[in-house]
């Protein structure tokens, strides 16, 4: 164990250096050792490998970087003896996983460092051929001069270096050939031949151009024209070879230039990795990862690579994109399971493939049941209407899923256009708002993509958005409209009117934004304090004015407030600490609201009225109740819409119009309840009304929303 207090030296002292060096060098002994012809011990063969280690370390730090000492470590090695089949593939292989471990440079990137490892094999490998085959002609050449006195010796040493040789080109788990500089193949070993087929007639002896292939890369033959001419030492590149039968054969190719003993470019050494079950392997990932696992079609990571393409283009190019939703999907999986719904959508999706088989058209499913289908070329603005009209044809013809028929029908939003105008992100977000326009129009239809529609929907989305920090920060007001007394003119209140002071859209009315609250759930918080705000300008006029009685306070309820269970205890908060009277505050329920509502949903409307709070049944005439209803809600007051009073700003008034308002007015008074009337504009209007029997009325007759200040002016008005 080492003692705490031993420092250990930094990483780049020599002393470290040295002593991974040696690690490296006992396992390189350890390994080939055994496959060494050699009389000395292994402790005394690790001594021996020790400078060579030091070597190919000075040679993997060097700058400028050369892979040349790796080839005398490679003659040397044949110099050493170690000539064994096993010797070679053992030192290649011990240099592939420990070089870089022990020896590696800290300022290179390991990508760096494995590609200077991989070109110090490939010339220890070179040099280790050629000082082999050097030997061999060394020994020939000594056998031929002392003929005359060991004819059988030289021959018997000829024929182990051969042997020697052949056992290492032989043995060798890559494939090897060697070719001269024009090309003509000499050598091939068997691994290399087993790769092409089998049939070595069919390797050995052809010319190395002959397999050019065409899915290889332009500089694979650059850096061949290079190495030939002797301007480069080796290239390494992946590339692709027909075998005999007509397969596909692809490689890790390393080819590198072996020299005479003068220099002179002589002959190639090419190795050969077969990569071809590595490569399917990988194309079958990126399959996976490209398609959708259910249905087979391309899935969003591919449809977005296609996309980017074709509106990235120029040069004249367009583009067409259908965005399909199904309708009514959602229905299918919470009733009959997720198993019926994906078997829908197998048959759906196969569908859609039949109606994109024209060149430049592709379908795939982004999720759920959202479908894509794109078309490119030159005439997209008929081709996607097309392809929308085929693709609501296919899917019109019912789907039989386990003895079931189902009927599918599908939204789908077209964004066609030139390429290169806008980004792939834009043309999807257009394409879905689109197709939502044509769901919000019924469904089973096609929509072409609108810029306004689609700068108003991206306003709604942002408003959306801004909704609850907009409230925070106070960026809501409200106007006041008065209420007039029909029969003296006096005022008799007033409405609160919410508006939105957006930074950027400025003064917002409440139809551009009560529908997204509603939606959100923000119209809770936001009625709330609608209800707080209007409750306290309601008593501090009330101070201001106390001779003449307190002024009502109209505050509209949308449907989800009424739905809360907290709406009765904060009118009751509101009021208790405002000080202002329950007879003052009315409560403005739309018709709709209230349409076919059962008593758990009037109750909360019931404890106010018993309270005194007025209940208001506002755009009264356009929710086709049943008048009979009338008498179970618990209402005070009818405001009549300004549908009804339209015509009465004519001269003579519509004397249809005349006799409904007169009905309903007739109605209300015998069921107690008192009238108002909304969007009074002109005092002819103002006086048929009058005459008719209506009880309040506000329009711009008598003044637009506004200030509460205002409302403090006009009771002054009356009063003088």
């Amino acid at each position: 164990m080492r003692h705490t207090t031993e420092v250990e030296a930094p990483e780049g002292h020599p002393g470290v250096l040295e002593d991974r060096l040696r690690r490296f060098a006992t396992i390189w002994s350890r390994a080939i050792f055994p496959a060494t012809a050699t009389s000395l011990t292994r402790p005394e063969f690790e001594q021996h490998l020790l400078p060579l280690a030091r070597e190919l370390s000075s040679a993997l730090h060097a700058r400028p970087f050369t892979a040349r000492p790796a080839q005398q470590v490679g003659a040397a090695l044949v110099g050493a003896h170690c000539t064994d089949p096993d010797a070679l593939g053992r030192t290649l292989g011990v240099i592939d996983a420990y070089l870089v471990l022990y020896c590696g440079d800290p300022d290179l990137s390991a990508e760096e460092s494995r590609a200077r490892c991989a070109r110090l094999q490939h010339a220890l490998a070179a040099g280790f051929a050629q000082a082999l085959r050097e030997r061999t002609l060394a020994e020939q050449e000594s056998i031929a001069r002392s003929s005359l006195l060991a004819r059988s010796e030289a021959l018997d040493a000829m024929h182990a270096t051969e042997v020697r040789f052949r056992a290492v080109f032989e043995g060798a788990a890559i494939g090897i050939g060697i070719a001269d500089l024009e090309g003509n193949v000499l050598e091939v070993n068997d691994t290399l031949t087993q790769m092409f087929g089998g049939l070595e007639n069919h390797v050995r002896g052809r010319k190395v151009t002959d397999w050019a292939h065409p899915e290889d890369r332009p500089q694979v033959w650059e850096f061949y024209r290079e190495l030939v001419k002797g301007e480069r030492e080796h290239y390494r590149v992946e590339k692709p070879f027909y075998r005999n039968d007509g397969t596909v054969l692809w490689t890790n190719l390393t080819v590198s230039l072996l020299r005479d003993a003068e220099g002179r470019p002589q002959y190639q050494l090419a190795l050969f990795e077969d990569t071809t079950e590595r490569r399917l392997l990988n194309l079958r990932l990126r399959y996976e990862a490209t398609h959708d696992a259910l249905t087979g079609l391309p899935n969003r990571t591919l449809f977005f690579e296609r996309l980017e393409k074709a509106v990235g283009g120029g040069n004249g190019t367009r583009f067409g994109l259908c965005y399909l939703d199904l309708d009514g999907f959602k229905t299918i999986n919470d009733s009959l399971g997720h198993a019926t719904g994906d078997r829908l959508l197998v048959e759906v999706a196969d569908r859609l493939q039949s109606c994109a088989t024209a060149p430049g058209e592709m379908v795939a499913r982004l999720g759920g049941d959202e479908f894509v289908a794109l078309t490119t070329g030159p005439d997209t603005q008929h081709e996607v209407d097309e392809l929308a009209g085929r693709i609501l044809n296919a899917l019109s013809t019912p789907i039989r899923v386990d003895g079931r028929e189902f009927t599918v029908r599908g939204s789908i939003g077209i964004v066609e256009g030139p390429a290169g105008e806008r980004t792939s992100a834009e043309v999807l977000r257009s394409a879905d708002i689109t197709m939502y326009r044509a769901k919000s129009a019924g469904g089973n239809r096609f929509e072409l993509a609108d810029p306004e529609a689609d700068a108003r929907a991206i306003t709604r989305h942002g408003l959306t958005n801004a909704l609850p920090a907009a409230l925070e920060r106070g960026e809501f007001f409200i106007e006041y409209q008065p209420l007039v007394h029909l029969g003296d003119g006096s005022v008799h209140g007033a409405e609160a009117l919410v508006r939105w002071c957006h930074p950027q859209h400025g003064v917002l009315g409440p139809d551009r934004f009560i529908p997204l609250a509603e939606r959100t759930g923000l119209i809770v918080p936001l009625g709330r304090w609608v209800l707080q705000e209007a409750v306290r300008q309601a008593r501090f006029w009330s101070r201001r004015h106390s001779d003449g009685g307190p002024l009502r306070i109209n505050v509209n309820l949308s449907p989800a407030q009424l739905r809360h269970p907290g709406l009765v205890a904060d009118t009751i908060d509101v009021l208790e600490r405002s000080g202002l009277e329950p007879g003052a505050l009315c409560l403005e329920v739309t018709e709709s609201a209230l349409i076919g509502a059962d008593e758990d949903r009037l109750k909360p409307l019931r404890h106010l009225a018993e309270m005194g709070v007025d209940i208001a049944l506002d755009d009264f005439g356009t929710g086709y109740s049943n008048l009979a209803n009338l008498r179970r809600l618990p209402v005070s007051v009818l405001k009549l819409d300004r549908s009804f009073t339209q015509g009465m700003q004519r001269h003579p008034a519509d004397p249809v119009d005349l006799k409904i308002v007169e009905g309903i007015v007739s109605l209300a008074h015998s069921l107690d309840l008192a009238v108002t009337v909304e969007g009074v504009e002109t005092a002819a209007q103002a006086e048929q009304l009058r005459e008719i029997g209506c009880d309040t009325a506000q329009g711009w007759y008598y003044a637009r929303p506004g200030a509460p200040e205002r409302i403090h002016t006009l009771v002054l008005a009356d009063t003088v």
